[in-house]
C-alpha cells in the first residue's frame, strides 16, 4: 500500500491533549499552547485537554504518564523545556516514557527550523516517539516553533501516525 493509500484510510480527527511546561506562562500568555490549539482545531481535531505544570521533570512525567492511561487521548503534544538550560527537562521527563522514538521527527524539525533561525536549531530538543500506542510529540516553547511543527510535520501526518500505531 502506498503512502498516499495509507493517508486515505487515515482517521480525519484525532483526539489530542496539549501540555504546555513552563515556569512563567499562565492561561492568559501560553501562546505555545494556543496556538497548538488553535491548528489542530483548525484541521478538524478534538483537543481532549490541556495544562500547564512547571518545568519540574517528575510533573511533566506524571502528566504526560496520566494522560497516556486516558482513553479518550489520542496524540500528547507538549511545549517548552526542550532546550539546554538548566531548567529545560522535558526531553528527559518525557523520554524515559517512550517505547520507541520517532528520531526523524526531530530531525526534520531541526532541519526546518535550520532554515529559519540558522546554527542556533541545534540547541532545540525537540523530539517525538510513541509510549502505550499513542504518539507523543515535544515542541519548543517558541510559539514560531510550535506553528513551524504542527504546520509542516504534525498536522499533515496525524491521522497516518494514528493509522499506524492503531496496527
Amino acid at each position: 500500500m502506498s503512502h498516499v493509500e495509507h493517508k486515505a484510510q487515515a482517521p480525519a480527527s484525532i483526539s489530542c491533549y496539549i501540555l504546555t511546561v513552563s515556569d512563567t506562562r499562565t492561561p492568559d500568555t501560553d501562546s505555545g499552547g494556543d496556538a497548538i490549539r488553535d491548528l489542530l482545531e483548525q484541521a478538524g481535531h478534538t483537543i481532549t485537554g490541556r495544562d500547564i505544570v512547571r518545568d519540574e521533570p517528575r510533573d511533566v512525567s506524571a502528566r504526560v504518564s496520566e494522560r497516556l492511561g486516558d482513553a479518550r487521548t489520542q496524540i500528547i503534544i507538549t511545549t517548552g523545556g526542550t532546550g539546554i538550560t538548566s531548567r529545560d527537562g522535558t526531553y528527559e521527563a518525557v523520554n524515559q516514557l517512550l517505547d520507541k522514538r520517532l528520531d526523524g521527527f526531530g530531525e526534520l524539525f531541526r532541519m526546518l527550523s535550520f532554515q529559519e533561525i540558522g546554527a542556533a536549531a541545534m540547541m532545540s530538543r525537540a523530539t517525538a516517539g510513541t509510549a502505550r500506542g499513542k504518539a507523543v510529540f515535544e515542541l519548543p516553547g517558541s510559539p514560531n516553533a510550535v506553528r513551524l511543527a504542527m504546520t509542516r510535520l504534525i498536522i499533515p501526518e496525524l491521522g497516518h501516525v494514528v493509522q499506524q500505531l492503531a496496527k
